[in-house]
């Protein structure tokens, strides 16, 4: 285990080791293709940036501990491309390269590396709120209370009410269609259900084994459902948010459940059973409750947005933390892990976009189930 505590405080870790850039924009959501970030842009572009370039910092191996070479040249400036009429609402990265999103022009449109676009579908006099991309080639748009999806076929689900949050398993074989009073579930080749809850889900987030679902609800509650036959069967009723918690993410082994909408990130166990009442871990702020949260696909740790831009990292039932991103440039947006975990993208509503490495060797956990394996120093406090 390797003590990341250092002898002085030292400045977040996007300043050392990685870029930002101010895009003049509210930044709507971030997708990773590979090692490409995709922002989707409050004035309807998608800006695409690298967290690597030459000259940029590095950390290698030294006297069994890390040695940063510091940067030598500035990162180059994003690749824009405007490719809705009016604002992006929402963005994903397509399993097949490119970015696909969604505006409130009504067009679905895809976007390569290149800034090649084509424009998918086209809902004149209407808007794509949510886009959701799966792994098995299927594509989701929203449209009011209907789901257009394309793959192997094109067809449109008819929901009771308008959509709140779509979301593919890991799987890409089943849909989450959230809407007022419940979830409706697609699969290929099967008809949809329909998973009952009291409330307005806002948010949804997939097991990685696809044995849970959960949903955050408006009502400052998470709803849980048991899907795998070796599941146990039933309901999960989880409460206790002061606010909407409109981001979630489990853990890589699925063991845990992070959630925002409270004073710091809420960790709910879901190595059975589940439902048990959760931990608290990072910088907890009456003022500034977290806003989004994202774990990494191998670690146990959770990046943690907060309200007022500042970006921290935490491990479940510690108080421990490092940060990445001061409070500066609006409330955090957008945070997500690349699919290796090397790399930590960053959005905000005041137009902050930044991309962050942070290689395993940064962390040295031990990939067990224990919940943390390493301390995290705490480099500053949240108001």
């Amino acid at each position: 285990m390797r003590s990341l505590t250092p002898a002085a405080p030292s400045p977040p870790l996007l300043d050392v080791l990685g870029a930002r850039w101010t895009l003049d924009a509210p930044v709507v959501g971030v997708a990773w293709d590979e090692d490409l970030a995709g922002f989707g842009l409050g004035d309807g572009s998608v800006a695409m940036a690298r967290a690597e370039w030459a000259g940029a910092a590095e950390l290698e191996p030294c006297n069994g501990g890390l040695s940063l070479t510091p940067a030598t040249a500035l990162p180059p400036p994003v690749s824009r491309q405007r490719v809705h009429q009016g604002a992006c609402l929402d963005i994903a990265a397509l399993s097949d390269g490119g970015f696909l999103t969604g505006g409130d022009d009504g067009r679905l449109i895809r976007t390569t590396e290149n800034g090649v676009t084509a424009e998918l579908e086209n809902h004149a006099g209407r808007s794509i709120g949510w886009v959701a991309a799966g792994a098995a080639g299927w594509n989701a748009a929203a449209v009011g209370r209907q789901v257009h999806l394309s793959g192997r076929t094109r067809q449109a689900i008819d929901l009771p009410a308008a959509v709140t949050a779509l979301a593919f398993d890991a799987a890409g074989t089943r849909l989450a269609m959230a809407h007022d009073r419940g979830i409706t579930l697609w699969t290929p080749d099967a008809p949809t259900t329909v998973l009952r809850t009291e409330g307005c889900p806002v948010s949804i987030a997939w097991s990685p084994d696809g044995a849970y679902l959960v949903c955050g609800l408006r009502e400052n509650a998470l709803h849980g459902w048991r899907l795998a036959s070796g599941g146990g069967g039933g309901d999960i009723e989880m409460s206790g948010h002061p606010e909407e918690p409109r981001s979630l993410a489990f853990s890589g082994d699925g063991s845990f459940l992070a959630s925002s909408g409270a004073p710091g990130v809420m960790c709910w166990r879901f190595d059975p059973p589940a439902g048990r009442p959760p931990v608290e871990c990072g910088l907890p702020s009456t003022r500034l409750p977290v806003c989004r949260v994202a774990y990494h696909p191998t670690f146990p740790l959770i990046a943690a947005g907060y309200r007022n831009g500042a970006v921290l990292l935490c491990q479940p039932a510690r108080d421990d933390a490092l940060f990445v991103k001061g409070a500066a440039g609006g409330s955090v947006s957008a945070l997500a892990w690349s699919a290796d975990g090397k790399r930590l993208a960053i959005g905000t509503d005041g137009g902050e976009a930044g991309l962050v490495n942070l290689p395993g060797q940064l962390f040295n956990f031990a990939r067990s189930s224990r919940p943390a394996d390493a301390r995290l120093q705490q480099r500053s406090p949240i108001p």
